[in-house]
């Protein structure tokens, strides 16, 4: 499979402004030097805390947000200079769910309206063919075709989600970006989404960023997860090795912290403590430093790169003591 989507460098910085002035005051350093590559029919799943910049890096992706340096290259062009007006058609090829199904659907707009507008923006001009396709797109994600005459706030928060995977997929994508589109949602309705989205998966080929904070989920969902803290990269690997040999103390961290997970390897002689430090004011060399348990003085003044590591392709971790833990 060839790579659909390359990134290289991305950050996402906003700036803070103070003062009567407004002058700039500091900088919010939300995604800093990520990297990643994605193939055609692949889901990458992006893992972290909240506040880690997950969901800026998903936005800046799909260009909603115009990335403060690093490139984007999508099927080989690159879209993370591209000017506003330069970007319609770049809309129809990048697709986002949101995380909130009831704030992300207009309620003074039906169903049928809602997923219409996006056909009639690209160039759908033909009413019959409009209604083909908005049955078309209700069955598939499980509706039926009578819903579109409804409004959001007749249906659940787990229908409402459907809604927005609908809208996602009506002009066909080539990327859908998938902001912890369960989170939101009661744990019996997520797993019936969930379920949804591997089904679309194999029938469309989808080609998938899955953001969420429940490694459990990512790991059902994904072919590859991405670990991420304070806006970088800290961990790499295909679902299934990250799982079962997780190589950062911070993936280590997360896996032990799921319900029910018993693990002897994951036992650490200390707690990871403490709260995420301010993005606006990261530490210096490896920024999970002040909570590892591990951190020595090379991890507080350098910061690690990824680095491949293990038996398993693809593995790479930004740890210094990686080898020793």
């Amino acid at each position: 499979m060839s790579d659909l989507l390359e990134v290289r460098g991305l950050s996402m910085h906003f700036p803070i402004h103070g003062g009567i002035l407004r002058r700039q005051v500091g900088t919010v350093y939300a995604v800093s030097d990520v990297s990643f590559s994605l193939r055609e029919g692949e889901t990458l799943g992006i893992v972290g805390e909240s506040g880690c910049g997950k969901t800026t890096l998903g936005r800046t992706l799909v260009r909603l947000y115009a990335p403060t340096a690093g490139s984007i290259r999508y099927r080989g062009r690159e879209i993370a200079g591209l000017a506003r007006s330069d970007l319609m058609e770049l809309r129809r090829e990048l697709q986002m769910v949101f995380q909130d199904p009831f704030s992300s659907l207009n309620p003074r707009m039906s169903v049928g309206r809602i997923l219409s507008e996006p056909l009639e923006i690209h160039g759908w001009t033909d009413p019959d063919e409009r209604d083909r396709r908005l049955t078309e797109l209700l069955e598939l994600v499980g509706l039926r075709a009578d819903d579109s005459r409804r409004f959001p706030h007749e249906f659940s928060g787990g229908q409402r989600q459907r809604i927005g995977i609908a809208r996602a997929l009506a002009l066909e994508p080539g990327l859908v970006v998938a902001d912890e589109p369960v989170s939101a949602l009661d744990v019996s309705v997520q797993a019936q989404v969930l379920n949804l989205l591997a089904e679309l998966q194999s029938r469309l080929g989808l080609t998938m960023i899955f953001i969420s904070h429940d490694l459990t989920v990512v790991k059902y969902i994904s072919d590859r997860v991405m670990v991420m803290y304070l806006g970088r990269v800290v961990e790499v690997a295909g679902a299934e090795a990250l799982y079962s040999e997780p190589r950062h103390p911070y993936t280590r961290a997360l896996l032990r912290a799921l319900p029910g997970r018993r693990d002897a390897s994951l036992e650490e002689p200390r707690r990871i403590e403490g709260e995420l430090p301010s993005p606006s004011a990261p530490p210096a060399g490896c920024a999970f430093h002040p909570r590892c348990p591990h951190a020595s003085e090379v991890c507080r003044t350098d910061l690690p790169t990824l680095r491949r590591i293990g038996e398993s392709e693809g593995h790479t971790v930004a740890c210094h003591l990686a080898d020793e833990i």
